[in-house]
């Protein structure tokens, strides 16, 4: 079964549903070597869109997902982002430069300030559309931004359009389903989810929502995982980046898609995870 393309915001460019993330993914050398496997064999099932940062480990997993990608780069969706520390003007131009050589790349697909910065949004969104000029960048997005912060993103830009938001999103965690998602849908900004496991696989032995996931996935064939992943990228516009590390995973992640929950099932996953009914800050790990 091949995973689910769709297109990603406001462009034509097809995007997988289900890319994989690279948080803490370097280590030993071993670990290093397995990251390095999960990530071609999620190439080789349709898993694309790779999402890193010169942050994870201080860039060694920019390092790393460049060995993986080997001479595929033109296939991948390629996404990284800028520290908030680096988010000036020069600063972004020169991060982004720094990003590239580690990528092995003289482009990315997609580029993100990784979270709100002490500089002007205005400087760094003028930087990155600087980026998308000078042929570096494809599109420009942000991650980790609330509502409002999001509304001054797309202020500050006079050329392009922000494409994506990236934010936390998990059965936990699902305030954005009540303003920020809405508002992207109608903007045509893709939502993309990290950790969307959130801090532990499942929820705890013997809850309420743990019967629920294991009753669906059964019914469906499927494992808890991919019933999570499944009930999260439910609404069109949003993506999600489950980190890729082992093999095993990858591949219970390529089966996430292509299946749908029934509405009754989309019930009982509200009831065993309900939605807040009122305004949260925007979770951020």
């Amino acid at each position: 079964m091949s995973v689910v393309r769709r297109k990603f915001g406001w462009t034509d460019v097809e995007v997988p549903v289900l890319g994989q993330g690279t948080w803490m993914i370097e280590g030993s050398r071993n670990k290093e070597q397995q990251a390095v496997e999960a990530l071609q064999l999620g190439l080789d099932l349709g898993l694309t869109h790779i999402d890193t940062a010169e942050m994870y480990g201080n860039g060694r997993a920019e390092e790393l997902t460049a060995k993986a990608m080997g001479k595929r780069r033109s296939s991948v969706f390629l996404v990284s982002k800028v520290l908030p520390s680096n988010a000036s003007y020069d600063g972004t131009l020169r991060a982004c430069e720094r990003s590239l050589n580690r990528l092995g790349t003289d482009w990315l697909d997609l580029y993100l300030l990784h979270w709100q910065s002490r500089y002007p949004i205005k400087e760094t969104m003028r930087a990155m559309e600087t980026l998308v000029t000078e042929g570096c960048v494809r599109f420009i997005g942000v991650s980790n931004l609330d509502l409002d912060e999001l509304k001054k993103a797309q202020q500050a830009l006079r050329h392009e359009r922000l494409v994506c938001n990236q934010v936390l999103y998990h059965l936990a965690d699902r305030g954005i389903e009540r303003q920020l998602i809405p508002y992207c849908v109608q903007q045509q900004i893709a939502v993309v989810a990290y950790s969307p496991f959130g801090h532990s696989d499942t929820p705890s032995s013997g809850s309420r929502g743990r019967n629920i996931l294991a009753d669906i996935a059964r019914k469906h064939g499927r494992t808890s995982r991919q019933v999570i992943l499944n009930f999260l990228t439910r609404n069109a516009g949003v993506f999600a980046i489950p980190k890729a590390s082992q093999n095993k995973h990858v591949r219970e992640n390529s089966e996430s898609t292509g299946w749908q929950l029934s509405e009754s099932e989309l019930e009982a996953m509200d009831q065993g995870f309900p939605a807040p009914d009122y305004d949260v800050p925007l979770g951020i790990l």
